[in-house]
C-alpha cells in the first residue's frame, strides 16, 4: 500500500524520536504536519521533510492545551488535508529521579498532562472526522515502563500506564468504525529525555530508532490493523509473528493493561 498523498500528524516532531518518525513518513511521500513546542527545531524538521520531497507544515503547540491543539489541527487541515495517521509521540518525564512524595507536585502532574492529556486531546480532536469517513489510524507512543512499578520515575510510569488504558478504551469504542488505534513502545531509544534516566549514557543498550520508524510505516500502511488496541514493542517484537497470532492476542486480552487474578478462586478472575 502506497502512502503517497496521505497526511500524517506527528507530535513532538522537533527532536528525538518524533523527528525520526516524521522524516520516515516524509520518505514515504506522506504530507507531514509537525507539532511541538520549539519553533526552531520544528522548522529544522520541516526543512528536512521538504528536502525529501514531502509536503510539510510546522505548527508550534503544547499538546496539553486544547486550544493550541485545535488551532494546530486546523492549520494542518487547511495546508495539507485531513490527517490519515496521527502519531502521539510528545512526552516528558519528571525533572529527575525521586520517590513519588519527593518529586515536585507540579512537575509530576505536568508529566501526566503531557503524556496522557496530550494524546487524549489529539484523539478528541481527530477522531470525529476519522469515524465519520470510516478510516484513520491513531498511534500512541507508549513505554514498557507502564507495565511494572518504577518508584524513581513514577509520573512517567503512571502516565504511560494510563495511556495503555486510554488505548484499549478507544479501541473498544472504535470497533467496527474502520479506525484503528495501536500503542507502540520504541524501547530504550537515546533521546534528550532518556539519556540521563538510567545512568551513564554510553553504557546503555540503546535501541535503533529505525525499528520504530519501520513499525510506524507498517502501521500507516494498514499492516498492523489486526493488532488494534494492543501494545507492540518495536525493538523486541517480531511483528510478523505477532500478526500470525493477532486473533488469539485480541480474544484473550493479551498485550493490554489487565489486573492479574491470583488464581481460579480469585473473585476478580
Amino acid at each position: 500500500m502506497t502512502l503517497a498523498g496521505q497526511v500524517a500528524l506527528v507530535t513532538g516532531a522537533g527532536r528525538g524520536l518524533g523527528r525520526e518518525i516524521a522524516l520516515g513518513l516524509a520518505a514515504e511521500s506522506m504530507g507531514v504536519g509537525l507539532l511541538g513546542r520549539d519553533r526552531d527545531t520544528l522548522a529544522a524538521t520541516r526543512a528536512d521533510c521538504l528536502a525529501a520531497g514531502a509536503a510539510a507544515v510546522a505548527t508550534p503547540a503544547d499538546v496539553s492545551h486544547a486550544g493550541q491543539v485545535r488551532e494546530a489541527l486546523e492549520t494542518i487541515r487547511r495546508e495539507l488535508g485531513e490527517p490519515d495517521l496521527v502519531v502521539s509521540n510528545a512526552g516528558r518525564r519528571e525533572d529527575g529521579p525521586a520517590k513519588p512524595w519527593e518529586v515536585d507536585a507540579l512537575d509530576w502532574w505536568q508529566t501526566v498532562e503531557t503524556n496522557l492529556r496530550g494524546p487524549y486531546l489529539l484523539a478528541h480532536a481527530v477522531l470525529p472526522a476519522m469515524v465519520a469517513r470510516g478510516s484513520g489510524r491513531l498511534l500512541h507512543i507508549g513505554s514498557g515502563m507502564a507495565q511494572r512499578p518504577h518508584p524513581d520515575w513514577s509520573a512517567y510510569a503512571v502516565s504511560k500506564a494510563a495511556l495503555s488504558r486510554l488505548t484499549d478504551s478507544l479501541a473498544a469504542a472504535l470497533d467496527g468504525t474502520g479506525v484503528t488505534v495501536l500503542e507502540l513502545s520504541p524501547g530504550l531509544v537515546r533521546t534528550d529525555m532518556t539519556e540521563t534516566m538510567w545512568g551513564p549514557a554510553d553504557e546503555q543498550p540503546w535501541n535503533d530508532p529505525a525499528r520504530t520508524v519501520a513499525a510506524v510505516v507498517r502501521f500507516a500502511r494498514g499492516e498492523l490493523d489486526t493488532l488494534h488496541g494492543t501494545f507492540v514493542h518495536a525493538a523486541r517484537d517480531d511483528l510478523d509473528a505477532l500478526l500470525a497470532t493477532a486473533d488469539e492476542i485480541r480474544s484473550s486480552g493479551a498485550r493490554t493493561l489487565r489486573l492479574r487474578p491470583y488464581g481460579e478462586a480469585d473473585p476478580l478472575a
